[in-house]
C-alpha cells in the first residue's frame, strides 16, 4: 500500500473474485454464471440503448423499477435496483448497521459478508455452521445483531425452508434480518413475501445468476417502504445513476421475457442432478444443493489436487483454503455437455490417481 492509504483500512483484507483467465479457453465452472445468453430481445434492448449513452440513465430506474415490482408482487416503493446485489448489501451495511449495531452471518457463507464489515467499521459475529454444513436457526434467535443469511447459502448450495427464516426475522422485529436469495431461482423458497408481514426484512437478489446478466451487474432490495427509504438516502449519497442505461434496458427485457430465464433455471436444476448423481457415484461426498452449483468432496484426492488438475484439462472450478471446506471444489452447473465433459474429466483424473 501507499504512504496515503487511509490507516482504517490498512487491515482491510478485500474480497476475491473467481477467476477469470486469457491464458486460454475453459469450461467455466468457476463462478456461478448462467450457461446460456441472454435472450434476443435482451440483446436488442441494449443494441437499441446503446445509442443514447451521452445521456445520464434515470436515476430512479422508473420503468425497470415498476416492472420488477410487478413481477415479484410488490410495490413501487418496496423495490430499490442496484448495480449488482453486492450494491445493496454494501447499502444495507451502510444504511442499517454502525460502531453499536453490529451484525451477525455464518462462518462458511458469501465472502463478501466480513469485508463489508470491515470497510464500513461494523462488528460482526460469525456463527459456525453446524457439522452438516447447515445454518441453525437457533443461533439467530435472540442475538441483538442484525442479520445476514444467504439462502441458499454460498458456497454449500443449502437452504433453510421459509418457515425457519420467519422464525429468525420473527424473534428480534429491532432489527434487520437480510436474506440473500441470489440462488432462489435453482430450488428455494423466496422470504419475499414476508415483507408485507414484518418491516425488519430485507430480501436481495440478482440478474446475474438465473437471468444470465452476470456483466451486465443488475441487483435488487426488497423491503419495506421505510427500509428502502433508508437505503435509497445511502444510493443517492454515493451513487445516485447506479445502474446505467444498457444494465436498465437489458433488465426491463429480461424481466418481460422470465419465462425464457425461468425455464433455462428448470434445465440447470435438471443438469445439477446429472452432476450430482454422477459425482456420487464416483465416491464424492455431494451436499444437497438449491443453488446452480454443486459442493463436493472426493475421499481419493484433495480439494486443491483435483482443481489443480481439472485446471491443467481446461475446466476451472473454485476452490477454496478455509480449513473445514479446503477438501471441498464448488462447481457451477454448467450445459448438459460442459458436465459429462466434467464429469469424463474427473474420471481421468481418478484413474490416473489410482495407478
Amino acid at each position: 500500500m501507499s504512504r496515503f492509504f487511509s490507516q482504517k483500512y490498512s487491515a482491510l483484507e478485500a474480497y476475491v473474485p473467481g477467476e477469470q483467465p486469457r491464458d486460454m479457453k475453459y469450461i467455466k465452472l468457476n463462478t456461478n454464471e448462467s450457461p446460456f445468453p441472454p435472450s434476443k430481445k435482451t440483446e436488442e434492448a441494449v443494441l437499441a440503448e446503446a445509442k443514447k449513452l451521452n445521456l445520464y440513465s434515470d436515476p430512479e430506474s422508473y420503468e425497470l423499477t415498476s416492472l420488477t415490482a410487478e413481477l415479484f408482487g410488490v410495490g413501487y416503493d418496496e423495490i430499490l435496483m442496484t448495480n449488482g446485489s453486492d450494491e445493496i448489501l454494501n447499502f444495507a451495511f451502510m444504511a442499517f448497521c454502525d460502531s453499536e449495531h453490529g451484525i451477525a452471518f455464518p462462518d462458511i457463507t458469501y465472502g463478501f459478508y466480513p469485508v463489508f464489515a470491515a470497510l464500513n467499521g461494523i462488528p460482526c459475529k460469525e456463527i459456525p455452521l453446524k457439522d452438516d454444513f447447515t445454518v441453525c436457526p437457533d443461533d439467530y434467535v435472540g442475538i441483538p445483531e442484525n442479520v445476514v443469511i444467504a439462502n441458499p447459502n454460498a458456497p454449500t448450495g443449502i437452504c433453510l425452508p421459509l418457515s425457519e427464516i420467519e422464525r429468525i426475522v420473527a424473534s428480534d422485529k429491532n432489527r434487520v434480518v437480510i436474506i440473500d436469495e441470489a440462488y432462489v431461482d435453482f430450488g428455494a423458497e423466496s422470504a419475499i413475501g414476508l415483507i408485507k408481514k414484518y418491516d425488519n426484512l430485507l430480501v436481495t437478489g440478482t440478474f446475474s445468476k438465473s437471468r444470465s446478466l452476470a456483466g451486465g451487474r443488475l441487483g435488487f432490495g426488497i423491503g419495506s417502504e421505510e427500509l428502502i427509504r433508508d437505503l435509497k438516502t445511502v444510493k443517492y449519497s454515493t451513487n445516485p445513476y447506479n445502474v446505467n442505461r444498457m444494465t436498465s434496458a437489458a433488465g426491463i427485457a429480461a424481466v418481460r421475457d422470465n419465462e425464457y430465464y425461468m425455464q433455462n433455471a428448470r434445465t440447470v436444476i435438471k443438469n445439477r442432478a446429472y452432476t450430482e448423481e454422477a459425482l456420487r457415484s464416483l465416491g464424492f461426498n455431494v451436499l444437497e444443493s438449491s443453488a446452480n452449483f454443486v459442493f463436493a468432496e472426493s475421499p481419493d484426492i484433495s480439494g486443491e489436487e483435483l482443481y489443480l488438475s481439472l485446471k491443467k484439462k481446461g475446466i476451472l472450478v473454485r476452490h477454496f483454503n478455509k480449513k473445514r471446506i479446503e477438501n471441498f471444489n464448488r462447481i457451477t452447473i454448467g450445459t448438459l455437455d460442459e458436465m459429462k465433459a466434467f464429469v469424463r474429466a474427473v474420471e481421468e483424473i481418478l484413474k490416473e490417481k489410482r495407478k
